[in-house]
């Protein structure tokens, strides 16, 4: 039992957290973070995905939080409701993606590459899953690429072996960004020192909520800084499944998502 006497704000991470990997949304999670609205808590989202495929799930899960935090943290959301989605971009982050690419394309030249802009478009260079880009796409060259203004490089080599794709990942040293390795041969790279946690600092901060009352649930790699920033005084909180390089940064665990680990997290609010 936690004291809900002041409100917390929760951050929830969306695949693999609120939402299945079939992209279903549980009624025991929704109803979850709507009663957890109710009881007077601010619940937003921190996730990869890019605002347009972040948008629908706020929509889904029927809350209208104040700022959303997509792309990493290279793209943070401000509630207006005069826009179209009910959201404007508050807060963008970008750099220049030609060194990064440049020396992964050294190291991974089958790779496939995708380059993300503030406007949510992508550019790819070849086949990407179904789902995993934004319908916003289109395919250009490699050194097309390098035209973009990035908020977020997408760089995946399939048929790769996770361990050796991180052996590799690990041995180019890309200092000059912030990146996070998927659950596949997947790297995620967002502008130096972005990610989920600075985002999440920034809304903190703007909607003044004490550090200690902090809440944030997730399952992934690009979730490490996010459970490292609120553990510091607040709960963070780890997904059953998530691997045990995420785990260890978390300050507590819950079920995993089949088992609607984010309902069960949340109920110690609402009891």
């Amino acid at each position: 039992m936690t004291d809900s006497s002041r409100p917390w704000l929760i951050a929830l991470d969306i695949d693999g957290t609120v939402l299945h990997e079939d992209g279903t949304l549980s009624p025991v999670v929704i109803d979850a973070v709507q009663k957890t609205r109710d009881a007077g808590h601010e619940v937003t989202l921190a996730t990869g995905r890019s605002v347009s495929m972040t948008i629908p799930i706020l929509d889904r899960l029927n809350i209208v939080p104040e700022y959303v935090v997509c792309s990493n943290g290279a793209i943070t959301l401000k509630r207006d409701t005069s826009a179209p989605s009910g959201y404007q971009r508050f807060h963008v982050e970008r750099f220049d993606p030609t060194p990064v690419l440049t020396k992964i394309k050294q190291r991974l030249p089958q790779a496939h590459y995708a380059v993300e802009d503030e406007t949510g478009l992508y550019r790819y260079t070849d086949w990407f899953p179904e789902g995993a880009l934004d319908a916003m796409s289109e395919q250009v060259s490699f050194d097309e690429l390098l035209t973009t203004a990035a908020t977020r490089v997408v760089v995946i080599s399939p048929g790769h072996d996770i361990d050796d794709f991180l052996v590799v990942v690990e041995d180019m040293g890309l200092h000059q960004v912030s990146y996070t390795v998927g659950w596949t041969a997947w790297l995620d790279i967002a502008p130096e020192g972005i990610n989920k946690s600075t985002a999440l600092e920034l809304v903190r901060t703007n909607l003044g909520f004490d550090l200690d009352r902090v809440m944030v649930i997730g399952d992934g790699r690009n979730d490490i800084e996010m459970l490292q920033w609120a553990a510091q005084q607040g709960r963070a909180v780890a997904m059953g499944q998530a691997p045990e390089e995420v785990r260890i940064h978390a300050s507590e665990m819950t079920e995993d998502f089949l088992a609607d680990g984010v309902a069960t997290a949340l109920s110690t609010l609402t009891h």
